[in-house]
């Protein structure tokens, strides 16, 4: 009996401690989502760790955090945002205490269901996005006439 209970207790100090970790991770995100809806570049880029690493839709689109930057104020400069609303998210340590995965599904107007992935680290300034990679998930069902479009496309743009 006191072994039960001493790993009742154990596990309940383990599960209020990873509580708060997790509604600050969700809080970061949130605030990525959002702060890019209102086109707010010095909040958004603040939530980018100093190395970080932006991937877009683009197979060309890596950029680090300097380089996106110069990607965004054009675009938020003009009140140009854009709003993805998370659907579904997981978080999910890694074996740092201070590293966490995470994946989200997303609905935009324009782009429809999208996929959010990416690392979170802790720094001396809180939780950051490290890595953000966005892509559109392509159902199974429709995956090669996709991709024969990607190919059509990348022919004609590199016979030009």
């Amino acid at each position: 009996m006191y072994r039960v209970f001493v790993g009742f207790i154990f596990c309940s100090f383990f599960t209020m401690a990873t509580v708060p970790v997790n509604s600050e991770l969700n809080a970061v995100l949130d605030s990525f989502h959002q702060t890019a809806g209102e086109a707010n570049d010095e909040k958004y880029l603040g939530l980018l760790a100093e190395g970080a690493i932006f991937l877009g839709t683009d197979s060309a689109e890596r950029w680090n955090k300097s380089e996106f930057s110069a990607f965004v104020k054009p675009y938020f400069s003009q009140g140009k945002g854009w709003l993805y609303r998370p659907v579904k998210r997981h978080i999910t340590p890694t074996q740092e205490s201070n590293v966490f995965f995470f994946d989200e599904l997303l609905e935009n107007k324009d782009y429809g269901r999208c996929r959010g992935s990416g690392l979170l680290i802790s720094t001396k300034n809180g939780w950051k996005i490290l890595q953000y990679n966005l892509s559109i998930p392509v159902p199974n069902a429709i995956a090669l006439q996709v991709v024969a479009s990607i190919k059509g496309y990348r022919t004609s743009t590199i016979n030009k």
